[in-house]
């Protein structure tokens, strides 16, 4: 019957917000969110942590890369809900008194830099590298930063500058 009438359908429900909790850079933090609300867009847009950025937002630069309960994590692959009650660092609260974590002076001391636009992703995945305390040789660190992606072609600085803050930690 292509000439019947179709009844028209009830449009579907949205969801309303979902209030969480986090720890953000040491500060507890509540707000609603939206279900489908990245971790990403609640730290850039909601939070305004711009630190932390957007590259592919498919999970495959680590230009997104921040620390939540001590593992890296690819913030625009992860729903903000789904880490309620979890300790989130950015790169923003990495420096601590004033003075810069030893992997953010270790960047500046090695130049481990170009554009910058990676840079935030590469040192949340340096520090929970080193809290790792999985990677003992050059080819380790860059087997476990191959997730963090450079397209400066910075990585011999950010191998030596890892290795440096290593040394310190």
């Amino acid at each position: 019957m292509p000439n019947a009438k179709r009844k028209p359908q009830p449009s579907p429900v949205s969801p309303g917000k979902i209030p969480i909790s986090l720890i953000i850079n040491g500060s507890e933090t509540s707000i609603a969110v939206s279900p489908w609300t990245t971790l990403l867009d609640l730290l850039r847009d909601y939070l305004h942590l711009t630190g932390t950025k957007k590259g592919c937002d498919h999970g495959q630069c680590g230009a997104c890369t921040v620390i939540v309960d001590g593992r890296r994590v690819n913030s625009c692959l992860t729903l903000a809900v789904m880490k309620d009650g979890a300790d989130v660092t950015t790169v923003e609260g990495l420096a601590t008194g004033g003075k810069l974590h030893p992997v953010q002076q270790a960047f500046i001391d090695h130049d481990a830099f170009q554009c910058g636009y990676c840079t935030p992703g590469q040192i949340c995945s340096a520090v929970a590298l080193i809290g790792e305390k999985r990677a003992k040789t050059p080819d380790e660190i860059r087997e476990l930063m191959s997730g963090n992606l450079c397209r400066c072609g910075a990585y011999p600085n950010i191998l030596a500058a890892i290795q440096q803050a290593m040394d310190v930690s």
